[in-house]
């Protein structure tokens, strides 16, 4: 997922306990710190695309590793 564009509807479905409401806030956020980029589309429905900046894939090793971290931990705390 760290190198597609994704839409809101598929970003929800990788996060199924995030409300509407919180990822629309998140990715907004994320937007404004310039970790990913949105686009627009004029059509109706609307449509948008999130995709990671250069800087935000900056990010990629670091999150790879808390991944493996978690997993790790997870496999201890059973």
């Amino acid at each position: 997922m760290k190198h597609k564009i994704c839409r809101f509807s598929e970003l929800q479905r990788y996060m199924p306990g995030c409300s509407r409401r919180m990822l629309a806030l998140q990715l907004n956020e994320l937007e404004a710190d310039n970790i990913i980029s949105k686009k627009v589309y004029p059509v109706i429905p609307p449509k948008t695309e999130y995709s990671l900046t250069a800087f935000g894939k900056t990010l990629t090793p670091l999150i790879n590793e808390m991944n493996t971290w978690g997993e790790m931990y997870n496999q201890i705390h059973r």
